[in-house]
């Protein structure tokens, strides 16, 4: 089980909780373990994923079918994606595929793009697989799908047996007692009571009325987690049969208050199969937001009666309870009583007009009546598995035969601080005929002021959202209704297995925090910045350092070596030791026997600061300040002024493209163990780059780097994020070790990494462009801004790469580009997959669509005429390569996505569909592979051979679930002439392999792959002689004759790269090793009423000649593709005008999830990792199509200002229909929630 976001919100902790039910007899449930209190699971049996099967016993068939069918990766998700679907199979040994993707819509996963988790785990489905318009892949013509069997491409697998799965323990079926007694755990901070029953329960909550009552623990666990909150008692009432009850009635259903989600909906599911349509609207729309609601583990655990009483308004249950005019039972020591849930219930956020004492027992869920229609709509930053913007549940009931309202309820939940009724709306439609209720309500609606942030959205989602009932509600009157049909497609390869699947799945593979304890050992906390420029005045840790367990208080002055150094020529501080430049700027750091002890002694320790000013966060509070760093760049092609002269037009706009978090599962961390002799230090780290953590560790403790190894066996994802940052918090934990003698551990939780490491640069680009009337651009003069942070990392060589990706596959002649690297005070960004090429890409991709609009032409017509076409092409600066493969992608894509005839179809839908419109886009791709930088060019291996013919390789890439070590492992055998299952690679080690580059830059598995290369042709060139000599021996027989002859079977490989540089100053050199070309089409749809999209289908073309091993590469191109649809649509990083990062943790910050919109059709005969995350920019530019054909109905224009990412605020607000300029046209003046850095 793995530790990822404490929260509940990425499932990498899942595992499987059993309780004995003498109704149902055994009920397995998946939950959340980090939020999963261990004294409520007395009573139950619980699996993890080390408890179903091993490598070394026998492995369970989801095991072996997730890892064969290549859907692990990095690893560290796999084993609660495992465990999700085993829970699944105990309760459903034939699940479908609705079943699956359910089951894991609450597990993240970074790496792979979901595809072949779902295509290991929907070969359990008892049905072939089928598209969503009912008929099979290849009825729909596409001979590319292979949907129907997904077992062809494995090997043979276990065959699932439900017998061999693990039994209830017996002993606590036998154990249990004749009278439930009273259960009380105490802990060092927290006291829990269990009572025995209801009467019990009451009892307690009269004694101890401030005490929560606790069910799922959903909503208290992750602020005890997260937040440091602390109950002294908690009163546990999940074990009340009461509160789990179930009553059918004539006219409803009672259902009690702990009751979880999962259950409610199994509830309202088989009343709306017993009552029917009619009598059952409330229930649909129950089920409608139920399935959208977290994921599959918290509505396990969470509770219906929790969701109410938690008087959040973003839970979207109360609204339409509400409107359904559900009733309340309530019980204390005075009796009980009943209360129509409505907007008096809630009396402020998180408060309801409960007493203290009083007990939610149930809630009556009424049938629906003839002539009654109950609706539940919802926005959110992801469609799934996040919380809503603005939730609603409507009411209406019309007079008998007659389309006159009788009664109307509206409830709003996220427009205020509590649950809102519009009163006056209600009133005002009562009485009414239907066709005059929308005008009039939308008029009564705006009158209304909500709550920031999202204020001006919001506003517009209230109306939309009536006007989608009314809508609704007419149709069905009407009795008229439009189906939806959806084509999909899922071509690919899937030769070898990843070389670690088996373990990961099986959660033997060992990750940083899952080596046990050191003896001694002690947990480092991080104390981080509050302020984003200030003067250090003091540092108090006096009260840190008197609670129990704290071990000391560490910050520069306890650096035994520097504290400052120089990143090419550029300071960086350790420890902020006199001034801080940004929030959560590490100042200090707590040391504790204890990681609780340590976290929250590090909240203890008090800073007094002074501001200085100017303390400024956006880019264009840098261009106002001219914060900017050095070297500025510049790149420059033919001559500019005199293209802009001879151009038809001229165009001067600009195009914004926010950042992105890593989101790796596995947070940063590592463990710093100090040796006894001479200032040894070992380090067992989660870095892609050791050799730089062992410099840093070295300049830091004052030792030369001989005397620190770090080790790094696999990191749970990667991408870029774990080159820099790491090594300063390696450095942290080994001042402490250093200090203490201690081995420290250090783990950061998940808002702490996302604060402290930041991401991917936001950027501006600012362009003037000279065309033609057909579209061909004559000239450009585009200027690069990218927000670097308060330090530059590595900003200057992000700003260069996207500088030296700023013509893509375009051939104008006159071209230039300026990059500065703004710096302000926000945590400094860093590496992010890909680097600064989707930034340098989008950016001239936006002129180029941007030129096709004022051209009135279509955008792919404007590419292809600009487009670079012959054999011999030079890039604006000066490389040669051929266009050969770049076109070719190119019309392939155009042919294999049919998109003549998509863009004739969707012309015709978008005739047919006000409030909804499709787009289509396709781009080409030309991206650079390898270090600009020459030096990073090069790779390193070791090669040993032992006496029973194993060979162990050593090598300095880092293994991160791109497949590195399955790919050195093929590499070798072919050479050696040995299989596979005779070579290992242990880990890599800085003491094995020094002064190895960074595994970055899709160039790791080229640098270390040559490598190894070389290691092994130097041992087949030793043993030549031998083979030669003994052509009948065997491998090992040819060893040990090596062995006795006295040959070395040993050999260090190295890969020399070519040399790579760019003169900046004469705009010229060979800045790659070499170039990936590809294309990529997408068609997006989306909801004009809400700003909610859809992936309609993506198609994408890659050729990189001959893949080692498509399989894992196919991963790579789709994991990095749905990484860039999350970059260019959903992920939104926020930060408040004070410059503090909002979004800190998965509730907050939304990645794609299982259900999000996937590609359905890849050809691609080689993947590799980053230029792939480009290609998401065809969702936005799609999604701007739609928006354009929106507009253009509206009579508004086909130019408006749109950024990236594309978040259904920005496409609601874009398409300007009637309801956001009622907003506009009463809109006031607030300061800004957050801010567009």
């Amino acid at each position: 089980t793995k530790y990822s976001c404490g929260g509940g919100g990425c499932g990498a902790c899942t595992v499987m909780v059993s309780r004995y039910n003498p109704i149902q007899d055994t009920v397995h449930w998946s939950v959340n373990a980090c939020l999963q209190p261990i004294c409520s699971l007395h009573g139950a049996a619980v699996v993890t994923i080390e408890g179903i099967g091993s490598t070394k016993t026998k492995l369970h068939p989801v095991q072996e079918r997730i890892a064969k069918a290549h859907g692990s990766q990095c690893g560290f998700c796999t084993p609660g994606m495992v465990m999700s679907m085993y829970t699944l199979l105990r309760n459903n040994p034939q699940p479908t595929m609705e079943d699956i993707r359910e089951t894991l819509g609450g597990n993240l996963c970074r790496c792979t793009g979901y595809r072949p988790i779902i295509d290991g785990f929907k070969t359990f489905c008892d049905v072939r697989t089928v598209n969503s318009n009912g008929k099979c892949c290849m009825e729909n013509n596409n001979s590319h799908s292979n949907e129907s069997d997904v077992r062809q491409y494995m090997d043979e697998v276990l065959p699932l047996d439900p017998t061999q799965d693990l039994i209830f323990p017996p002993e606590l079926l036998v154990s249990k007692p004749s009278k439930t007694e009273q259960l009380c755990f105490h802990g060092e901070k927290v006291r829990w009571i269990s009572p025995a029953d209801l009467k019990d329960l009451i009892k307690l909550k009269a004694e101890y009325s401030n005490a929560p009552l606790l069910v799922g623990n959903t909503t208290i666990g992750p602020k005890m987690n997260l937040k440091g909150t602390v109950h002294p008692l908690v009163i546990y009432g999940g074990s009340i049969p009461e509160l789990q009850a179930v009553k059918w009635r004539n006219n409803g259903v009672t259902v009690g208050a702990g009751c979880s989600l999962s259950v409610l909906k199994d509830i309202l599911l088989r009343g709306t199969e017993e009552l029917g349509p009619e009598k059952s609207r409330v229930y649909q729309a129950l089920v409608q937001t139920l399935q959208c609601l977290a994921g599959k583990q918290i509505r396990n655990m969470a509770s219906i009666g929790g969701n109410i009483l938690s008087a959040n308004p973003k839970y979207d249950l109360s609204s339409i309870l509400a409107a359904a005019e559900c009733t309340l039972h309530i019980v204390s020591n005075d009796g009980a009583r009943e209360i129509c849930l409505s907007e008096e219930f809630f009396t402020d956020f998180g408060k309801t007009a409960l007493r203290p004492d009083e007990i939610l027992l149930a809630i009556d869920i009424p049938n629906s009546r003839p002539w009654e229609f109950v609706s539940a709509f919802r926005q959110s930053h992801r469609r799934e598995f996040a919380f809503s913007i603005v939730n609603a549940g409507m009411r209406v009931v019309f007079r008998h035969n007659s389309n006159v309202v009788e009664n109307l309820d509206i409830f709003y939940g996220g427009v205020g601080p509590t649950l809102v009724k519009v009163k006056h709306t209600c009133k005002e439609l009562m009485g009414r005929y239907s066709q005059e209720t929308s005008g009039r309500g939308n008029t009564a609606l705006r009158r209304r002021n909500f709550c920031a942030p999202y204020e001006e959205y919001r506003s517009t989602l209230v109306l939309s959202f009536f006007f989608k009932f009314y809508m609704q509600v007419l149709l069905e009157l009407q009795q008229k209704l439009v189906p939806e049909t959806q084509s999909s497609s899922d071509p690919v390869g899937r030769p070898n297995v990843h070389q670690a699947a088996l373990q990961q799945a099986t959660g033997e593979a060992v990750y940083y925090d899952d080596i046990p304890s050191v003896k001694g050992e002690l947990f480092v906390s991080m104390v981080t910045s509050t302020r984003a420029h200030a003067k250090i005045i003091s540092i108090d840790a006096s009260v840190a350092l008197a609670m129990s367990g704290v071990i000391t208080f560490i910050s520069a002055k306890d650096v035994p070596g520097q504290n400052r150094r120089l990143w090419f020529n550029n300071p960086e501080e350790l420890f902020a030791e006199e001034e801080v430049i940004c929030v959560g700027q590490i100042i200090g750091a707590i040391v504790a026997e204890t990681r609780e002890q340590a976290k929250r002694a590090a909240e203890q320790v008090a800073i007094t600061y002074q501001d200085i000013q100017p303390a400024f966060f956006t880019i264009e509070e840098a261009i106002e300040h001219q914060s900017f760093s050095d070297p500025k760049r510049k790149l420059e092609r033919g001559n500019v002024e005199e293209g802009f002269e001879k151009a038809d037009h001229i165009l001067e706009d600009e195009l914004y493209m926010g950042g992105q978090e890593h989101f790796y599962v596995e947070t940063q961390g590592l463990i710093a163990i100090p040796k006894a002799e001479a200032g040894e230090m070992e380090l067992y780290v989660a870095s892609q780059h050791a050799a730089y953590t062992q410099e840093v560790v070295g300049i830091t403790l004052g030792i030369d780097s001989n005397k620190i190894t770090c080790h790094v066996k696999r990191l749970g994802g990667g991408f870029g994020g774990k080159v820099m940052k790491i090594a300063s918090l390696s450095a942290i934990a080994a001042t402490a070790a250093y200090k203490t003698g201690r081995a420290v551990r250090c783990v950061l939780e998940r808002g702490d990494d996302m604060l402290i490491t930041s991401g991917r640069s936001p950027f501006l680009g600012r362009y003037k462009v000279g065309y033609m009337n057909d579209g061909t651009i004559l000239a450009a003069d585009i200027t690069y801004y990218s927000n670097g942070g308060c330090t530059l990392d590595e900003s200057s060589f992000i700003m260069e790469k996207a500088l030296l990706h700023m013509d893509n596959g375009y051939k104008i002649p006159n071209l230039r580009g300026h990059g500065l690297v703004c710096m302000t005070n926000l945590p400094s960004y860093t590496a992010f997959r890909g680097f600064g090429g989707p930034q340098g890409l989008t950016i001239i991709e936006g002129v180029l669509h941007e030129v096709a609009a004022r051209c009135g032409l279509p955008a792919h017509q404007v590419r292809d005429i600009n487009m670079y076409k012959d054999e011999k092409c030079y890039t604006h600066h000066k490389q040669l390569f051929s266009a050969r493969d770049m076109v070719r992608c190119w019309n392939e894509c155009l042919e294999k996505s049919d998109y003549t005839h998509r863009c004739l179809s969707i012309e015709q839908f978008n005739a047919h569909n006000h409030w909804k419109k499709r787009g289509i886009s396709i781009v080409p791709l030309k991206f650079g592979i390898g270090f600009s930088k020459g030096f990073y060019n090069q790779g390193a291996a070791l090669v040993n051979i032992y006496k029973d013919g194993s060979v162990l390789i050593s090598h300095g890439g880092t293994e991160m679930g791109q497949g590195i070590n399955t790919k050195a492992i093929q590499i070798a055998s072919r050479i050696l002439k040995v299989p596979m299952s005779s070579i290992h690679i242990k880990e890599t080690c800085t003491g094995n392999v020094p002064n190895a580059a960074p595994s970055a830059a899709s160039f790791g598995t080229d640098a270390v792959g040559m490598a190894v290369k070389n290691g092994c042709e130097k041992l087949m060139r030793r043993l030549e002689p031998l083979i030669k000599k003994h052509p009948q021996y065997t491998w090992q027989q040819l060893v040990v004759e090596a062995y006795c002859q006295k040959i070395s079977l040993s050999a260090t490989g190295f890969f020399m790269g070519p040399h790579t540089s760019v003169d900046w100053e004469k705009s010229e050199g060979n800045a790659y090793y070499y170039f990936t070309f590809g294309a990529c089409c997408s068609e997006v749809e989306i909801v004009c009423l809400t700003g909610d999209h859809k992936n309609i289908r993506t198609d994408i073309v890659m050729d990189v000649g001959r893949s080692i091993n498509p399989a894992l590469d196919v991963g790579q191109v789709e994991g990095g593709f749905v990484q860039g649809i999350g970059l260019y649509t959903i992920e939104e990083l926020q930060f408040s005008p004070e410059g503090v990062l909002l979004t800190r943790g998965p509730s907050q910050y939304k990645i794609p999830a299982l259900n999000a919109d996937n590609p359905h059709a890849i050809y691609s005969s080689k993947g590799i990792g980053e230029p792939p995350v480009f290609f998401g920019c065809t969702l936005f530019f799609a999604i701007k199509e739609a928006i354009a054909a929106a507009r253009r109905e509206r009579g508004l224009s086909d130019s408006f200002p749109f950024s990236s990412p594309a978040t259904a605020e920005k496409i609601h607000m874009a398409c300007e229909d009637c309801f956001t300029r009622m907003v506009g046209e009463q809109k006031v003046k607030t300061k800004p929630w957050t801010i567009n850095v």
